[in-house]
């Protein structure tokens, strides 16, 4: 695990991406959903994985940062309120995970606590200065280390602090930026709010990032089936069909949900 960092004396110098050719796509390497999106996430892009407890939104994470690493992609699991080491305990239970990723430096798990802790955010609502001191340190730690995927979990954790809808706003235009800039691909994971329609807390979240990939339960002739569906991704194509997911050892896999026998979403 990479050293939490020390508060930062200025802005890390950031270098923008200007040839299209350099973004292309983010291959996710989980079965089936590269193909609903056209051949992968286009890289830079910040994407909101929403869904309600049980839908497997920490499991399609993790193992989009495995497959990065996999292709010698650096990857980086921001973890907000579970421990590092419990995920990697749970993440032991995949056969595609391997330790030696970690042994090498391709994937890093750092826990969000920590940092606040060593940049003295110690009070419930982050003040404008706390949130512009938090984008340039994940900035900096993704420019130190390398990162090409990204994973926050969980942004609904963090917008707990923010609070405010306009500085929400903010970070995530501020966030997208400098990770765009940087090469970095993210997912930022979202637990639903309580409104009808919304993927987020507030329901700003989703208006700002560039994809919002949906997950949800479905109940069929007594059972209860995992989906997923793709809301909405810039700079691509892709299927707004519903798929059936299933979490097996070897990873997530999909196949069109056929709707039979009248199921009912949930």
């Amino acid at each position: 695990m990479a050293a939490s960092p020390s508060r930062p004396a200025s802005v890390p110098v950031i270098v923008p991406v200007t040839s299209p050719e350099e973004r292309g796509r983010c291959l996710t390497g989980i079965a089936g959903l590269d193909n609903i999106l056209d051949g992968g996430i286009p890289r830079g892009n910040m994407v909101l994985l929403a869904g309600s407890v049980g839908t497997g939104k920490t499991t399609l994470s993790l193992e989009f940062l495995v497959r990065g690493a996999e292709r010698g992609e650096r990857s980086m699991f921001l973890s907000v309120t579970e421990a590092s080491a419990k995920l990697i305990e749970n993440l032991s239970s995949f056969e595609f995970f391997k330790k030696e990723l970690m042994e090498s430096g391709l994937l890093t798990f750092v826990d969000v606590p920590t940092i606040y802790d060593k940049l003295g955010m110690d009070q419930e609502e982050l003040s404008v200065d706390d949130i512009d001191l938090l984008i340039r340190t994940i900035g900096g730690l993704v420019k130190e280390l390398g990162v090409r995927r990204m994973v926050l979990d969980s942004l609904t954790s963090v917008c707990y602090r923010i609070r405010r809808e306009e500085r929400i706003r903010d970070f995530l235009l501020r966030l997208g930026r400098t990770l765009s800039e940087l090469h970095c691909t993210t997912i930022l994971v979202s637990e639903f709010g309580s409104t009808a329609g919304r993927y987020s807390l507030h329901g700003v979240e989703e208006a700002i990032v560039d994809g919002v990939i949906l997950l949800g339960n479905t109940r069929r002739q007594g059972d209860i089936l995992r989906v997923l569906q793709v809301i909405k991704m810039r700079a691509t194509s892709h299927s707004r069909a519903q798929y059936v997911m299933e979490l097996t050892p070897i990873g997530l896999l999909m196949a069109p949900h056929l709707k039979g026998g009248r199921p009912e979403a949930s």
